[in-house]
């Protein structure tokens, strides 16, 4: 009979990439690190299709790691930043752009 890892059991490493392993997530927390952005600073900013950035989006909101903010004005204003626990993503990007710089 196949056993099935429990929650306890899965890497810590394989734990982080189910969060931040997906195309774009990177770059989306890496606008948001330098501050709040509204959803057409972002789209301009990487190019990704309005479906995938809106879908990635949706994903780190429910994991915590983005906020989103709805102000009640005409048009409606959207702003997105990240949470407290995105912002711990910080020091992982800056050893990815670390590791970028010493072997590419």
């Amino acid at each position: 009979m196949e056993q099935h890892a429990s929650n306890h059991d899965i890497c810590p490493i394989e734990k982080a990439l189910d969060v931040i392993g997906k195309k774009w997530v990177i770059l989306i927390v890496r606008e948001l690190i330098t501050g709040t952005k509204r959803y057409k600073d972002i789209e301009n900013a990487l190019g990704a299709s309005p479906k995938m950035i809106s879908q990635r989006l949706k994903e780190l909101e429910e994991k915590g790691i983005v906020k989103r903010m709805v102000y009640p004005e005409i048009p409606p204003r959207v702003e997105y930043s990240l949470t407290e626990k995105g912002k711990t993503l910080n020091s992982v990007l800056e050893a990815m752009a670390d590791w970028g710089r010493t072997y590419s």
